[in-house]
């Protein structure tokens, strides 16, 4: 990911990584062929992209103060 993208163009790659991988990994479950260690490695990649989606959209939100 490169940091001169704009937010909004961070959040899609982020989205479409996150969604590839999803798919990945359904296919391999589905397969019964899967490398559990690989499988297990994907899932935290997934788990990485979801938490740096919620920041970027965190980011984006404005603080109010009520």
């Amino acid at each position: 990911m490169n940091d001169d993208e704009a937010p909004e163009q961070q959040l899609d790659t982020l989205k479409a990584e996150h969604r590839q991988l999803d798919e990945l990994v359904s296919e391999m479950i589905q397969s019964g062929v899967a490398d559990q260690m690989e499988l297990a490695r994907l899932k935290r990649r997934k788990l990485r992209l979801k938490d740096q989606i919620q920041l970027l959209l965190d980011d984006s939100i404005p603080d109010i103060i009520a």
